[in-house]
């Protein structure tokens, strides 16, 4: 499988309904934490991907959580302020934290091959103001010298965006708990607790769609 928008490729396979719904993008879900907001000398801390999966019926629902504590790279900048914000104590001996490179592998493994297996031809990132997770996934990756990233360089979903059209809210807190979620602030500002609530704000947005077109059929 090759991380490529080779149109011969996929064609020439069977396509899912996962695979056809985004034409041919493989959503996955990340939210990362960071020790600033400057991806090329700030630290990545967290990183996590929910993956996501479609019924029969075409339904969309979170599938797996994946994620890592990350090491600061050498040099990194840690801002206090962003540290304090996260409550992230980047050298604890518990967070069982790994390089970047193992880190970002945990991830991107998983992703390539669910990409494969859904029959898409790239993963595409879902996330709330997703350039910001995006640019830290990217410089990560491009220092840990992982050149099969699987992710689309540029092109992101927003779920900020899409929970403004949907349920007029922006904030990510307000804009799950209208989507009819709850919202733990204690637990907020964790990738992972981050991500998959993310998660099933896109996947509400989605079905929402499904609904009113199914309706006005």
């Amino acid at each position: 499988m090759h991380d490529s928008d080779d149109s011969t490729q996929t064609t020439a396979r069977p396509v899912t309904r996962l695979g056809a719904r985004f034409r041919g993008f493989l959503p996955v879900v990340v939210d990362v934490e960071t020790a600033g907001f400057n991806p090329k000398t700030d630290a990545l801390l967290e990183i996590a991907a929910v993956t996501l999966q479609m019924d029969e019926q075409g339904v969309l629902s979170r599938l797996e959580t994946h994620a890592c504590h990350v090491e600061p790279f050498p040099g990194a900048k840690l801002d206090p302020r962003a540290l304090e914000f996260t409550g992230i104590d980047p050298y604890h001996p518990f967070r069982f934290a790994k390089p970047e490179r193992e880190a970002l592998e945990k991830v991107f493994v998983p992703v390539r091959t669910l990409v494969k297996e859904s029959r898409c031809s790239r993963a595409i990132l879902v996330g709330h103001n997703p350039s910001f997770d995006l640019a830290f996934v990217k410089a990560a990756a491009l220092r840990a010298g992982i050149k099969r990233n699987p992710f689309h360089l540029f092109s992101t979903f927003d779920t900020a965006t899409l929970g403004g059209l949907a349920y007029g809210q922006t904030v990510l807190a307000r804009a799950v708990q209208a989507a009819g979620f709850e919202w733990d602030e204690k637990s907020a500002h964790s990738a992972i607790y981050d991500a998959e609530r993310t998660a099933d704000l896109f996947c509400a947005i989605v079905n929402l769609w499904r609904e009113l077109q199914e309706g006005a059929r």
